[in-house]
C-alpha cells in the first residue's frame, strides 16, 4: 500500500485477535514512530511493548488503581476492567517523556508522542495489521503511572493495541474536507 492510500483509507481496527505483528512488521512499526515531528529533535518519546503475561499484570494493574478510587468496585466489573488488556495480542505503551529545554514546552512535546502513535497507526494499516488506539482512565491514572515505571517527567499518551483484525477491516468514513477547511 502506498503512503497516500494508506492516509486516506485508515482506519481503526477494536476487535483484534491472535496473532501479533510478525517481528519484521513490528521493527517496521518502531520505526515509523521516530519519524515523527519533533521540535529541536528531543525524541521526548518511549514505548513499552506488552505480550503475553505482561497483558495479564497489566490488567492486574489496572484493577489495583481502580480499587484504589473506588474500593466498591464489584467482582465483575473488576473481571471486565482486567480483560480490556486481553483484547489484542500485543499493547504498546505510548510514553511521553519530557526534556527540559527553553523553546519545546510539554505540550508540543506530548504531541510529538502522538505524532509517533499515528505514524505507528499508519505503520501498521499499510501493513494490514489492525491497530487500534485507546486512552480511557488507566492512562491518567497516577497508579498505574508509577506501576508501568513511568518518571516523574513522563505520561501516557495512549495504548496502542496491535493484532489481527477479526471480521475485516471496516470501510473508511468518507468526509468531506470542505466542512472541516476554510480560507482565512
Amino acid at each position: 500500500m502506498n503512503a497516500l492510500e494508506t492516509l486516506l483509507t485508515r482506519v481503526s481496527a477494536p476487535r483484534l485477535e491472535e496473532p501479533e505483528p510478525a517481528p519484521e512488521q513490528l521493527d517496521k512499526i518502531c520505526r515509523a514512530a521516530l519519524r515523527a515531528a519533533d521540535h529541536a529533535m528531543l525524541r521526548p518519546w518511549r514505548f513499552l511493548i506488552v505480550r503475553g503475561e505482561s497483558r495479564e499484570r497489566m490488567g492486574g494493574l489496572f484493577v489495583e488503581a481502580a480499587l484504589a478510587s473506588n474500593p466498591e468496585m464489584n467482582s465483575r466489573e473488576q473481571e471486565r476492567l482486567r480483560a480490556k488488556t486481553l483484547r489484542a495480542p500485543l499493547i504498546i505503551v505510548v510514553v511521553a517523556s519530557h526534556v527540559e529545554h527553553p523553546k519545546v514546552p510539554a505540550i508540543e512535546q506530548d504531541l510529538s508522542a502522538g505524532a509517533a502513535a499515528q505514524n505507528m497507526l499508519n505503520a501498521a494499516f499499510a501493513q494490514g495489521v489492525g491497530a487500534m488506539w485507546r486512552t480511557g482512565s488507566m492512562a491518567y491514572d497516577p497508579r498505574v503511572m508509577k506501576g508501568m515505571g513511568l518518571a516523574e517527567n513522563e505520561k501516557i499518551i495512549g495504548f496502542l493495541y496491535l493484532g489481527a483484525i477479526i471480521g475485516g477491516a471496516r470501510s473508511p468514513r468518507l468526509e468531506d474536507p470542505a466542512e472541516y477547511f476554510r480560507e482565512w
